[in-house]
């Protein structure tokens, strides 16, 4: 290959946050309009059932997010888009590569150990398998690079040793996937503590949030007084600084950082400001976003194609996976 084959996918949770959009989208962004990069956005919608999930909202929550990807300017010209369960190799790869790791890796590994503790009453295999199916969404595409958080560390490492074990024991030429780290990849959450996510409420704007909406969301952000001796290096004045520096630039959130040793922050007016700056940014994305809503047979359409061409490549990988391992 001579460009380098870049994979990455969101969860089907529906529509996307301002952390997925600064962590992640933004990325996809710079990655898909590299002539460098041949790349392959998906929805993740086999990993979400592997958490208790709402089947009535499957369908919809993986099509608001690939509205998403599309609105934010990712094109389906440049970049393959589509729905993990419309290519089937992915399923069948991760049993394959399911006989290279034992139990007890899978066990050992803190997000498994984190989800159990979230829903103890649903540890299924499906959750126990979730870093093999992830490693399949990966090596199936021979991706050598993956834009994803810090926290999908160890799920990349197990991608790697699956695919040392496959080169090694049968002769695959499987890369051994690397993390792409991108510019905002955490992003503070609006409670003061941890990262923004869908599943904590009130941490997270998204991306169709209407002005008011974002005013009464910063609204809630934790401060404090306004002043003091040393400028907050986490909670939620730190967090609302970042997010200051993010959307209003670092001259900006440098000069509330004097005006916090000085005489002191207004937070009403930091909040009302930052709300704009905000709206500003997501305004022409929330434009764009309508086209897709108002056209579903263009957004069904480009799923699809999506599907073909990465069931193309998909279709390929497997086939030699499993000559190289003695099927007829």
């Amino acid at each position: 290959m001579d460009k380098k084959r870049v994979f990455s996918g969101t969860r089907a949770t529906g529509k996307l946050h301002l952390g997925n959009y600064l962590g992640a989208v933004k990325g996809y962004l710079a990655l898909a309009n590299d002539p460098a990069y041949e790349t392959i956005f998906m929805v993740m919608d086999l990993h979400a059932v592997t958490t208790p999930y709402d089947k009535e909202k499957l369908a919809d929550n993986t099509r608001n997010v690939i509205m998403d990807y599309l609105a934010c300017g990712i094109d389906p010209a440049k970049s393959i888009i589509t729905a993990q369960s419309l290519v089937p190799e992915h399923a069948y790869l991760a049993d394959l590569l399911s006989t290279e790791i034992s139990v007890a890796r899978m066990q050992h590994l803190p997000t498994f150990k984190e989800k159990v503790a979230q829903h103890p009453n649903n540890v299924t295999m499906a959750l126990l398998n979730y870093p093999v199916l992830m490693a399949a969404d990966i090596l199936l595409y021979k991706a050598s690079l993956v834009p994803v958080g810090i926290d999908q560390e160890p799920h990349l490492e197990v991608a790697r040793e699956i695919a040392r074990k496959m080169n090694e024991k049968y002769g695959t030429d499987f890369p051994e996937p690397k993390r792409f780290a991108t510019k905002g990849e955490y992003v503070p959450s609006l409670t003061g503590e941890g990262k923004m996510s869908k599943s904590v409420e009130g941490s997270y704007i998204n991306l169709t949030d209407s002005l008011d909406e974002i005013k009464k969301k910063l609204s809630g952000a934790p401060t404090d007084s306004g002043k003091g001796d040393k400028v907050p290096k986490k909670g939620g004045v730190a967090n609302l600084l970042q997010f200051v520096g993010l959307f209003e630039g670092e001259e900006k959130r440098k000069k509330y950082e004097k005006d916090y040793l000085g005489g002191g922050i207004r937070y009403g007016e930091l909040k009302a400001e930052l709300a704009e700056a905000i709206y500003k940014e997501l305004e022409p994305i929330q434009k764009q976003r309508k086209v897709y809503e108002n056209d579903p047979l263009l957004v069904d359409r480009i799923i699809k194609e999506g599907a073909k061409k990465a069931e193309k490549i998909a279709s390929a990988t497997l086939q030699e996976v499993k000559d190289k391992m003695g099927f007829i």
